[in-house]
């Protein structure tokens, strides 16, 4: 195993797998802690639209995806906000434009691309230099904003009313939020594709969850096993050749499960209702 740490692109992998897992986690928590986990896919997927622009244009697709990201995000919070519709119909109907731009685009392109392969599914073994530092740069922006916004963030996940009352910039926060998300969906996008980087912020995150409700606790439980499941992912997709984001994304649902398995609440439901059963039967519990 440690002969692979010799090969320059096994270190950018285990760099920028390690800054994904931390960021996807800590992002994640909020977003499955406010039901936006239809959000998160629907940004992923519409970076598709900004992938293929960039690659029709010859521009870095890092930069076009960034902007159709946070595009659709601020669109979505808008429609949803002002357009009296409903958030998941809102993300339904970006999203799909989105994608269905990215289709157009790529059939604007007269050769086929192996790039775009790999943004659709994910290769972190063929990360660069670019995207070493580019997620480094973000990692530090999306979590510097985070700490500096702990406080705030953690009102407005848990009580939006109260936030106002307090005295909080709601409206700023929520759109903040949605841009910190679209910055995580595209440093994502490298190492496990845009069908599955929704599933790489939702199930560290759900996997804590099942595990904990104390805020900080589910947060250091969800950055445990974003990196986890990233470093064991990488490490098996480096060993038998085999896809890195399906890998990472699998191992992640893996840690979820045995999650769901352990979780206290899961007992202490087991429990009530084997005793809820010899109450019904008569017998003494």
């Amino acid at each position: 195993m440690i002969d692979l740490f010799q090969y320059t692109f096994m270190q950018r992998a285990f760099l920028s797998s390690t800054l994904i897992g931390v960021l996807c986690a800590v992002i994640g928590v909020y977003v499955v802690l406010r039901g936006m986990s239809f959000v998160g896919s629907g940004i992923a997927h519409s970076s598709m639209g900004g992938i293929a622009l960039g690659l029709l244009l010859n521009i870095t697709p890092f930069f076009t995806a960034i902007l159709f990201c946070t595009g659709t995000a601020w669109a979505i919070g808008y429609v949803s906000e002002h357009g009296r519709m409903r958030e998941d119909a809102a993300v339904g109907i970006f999203f799909a434009a989105s994608m269905a731009l990215g289709v157009l685009f790529v059939g604007l392109r007269n050769s086929y691309n192996a790039d775009l392969f790999g943004y659709i599914f994910g290769n972190i073994l063929a990360v660069t230099a670019f995207d070493v530092w580019m997620t480094a740069l973000l990692f530090v922006i999306v979590i510097g904003i985070i700490i500096y916004l702990f406080k705030e963030f953690f009102y407005l996940t848990f009580d939006q009313e109260m936030a106002k009352i307090a005295g909080l910039p709601v409206r700023f926060l929520n759109y903040l939020m949605l841009t910190l998300i679209a910055f995580t969906v595209v440093i994502s996008i490298k190492a496990v594709g845009i069908v599955l980087v929704s599933a790489l912020i939702v199930t560290p995150a759900a996997a804590a969850q099942q595990l904990t409700l104390d805020f900080k606790k589910m947060m250091w439980l969800s950055v445990a096993f974003g990196v986890v499941a990233s470093w064991i992912g990488l490490l098996l997709s480096a060993w038998f050749d085999i896809a890195s984001g399906a890998t990472i994304v699998l191992t992640a649902t893996l840690i979820f499960l045995l999650s769901l398995f352990l979780s206290p609440r899961r007992r202490k439901a087991r429990h009530n209702i084997a005793h809820l059963e010899k109450q019904i039967q008569g017998e003494p519990s």
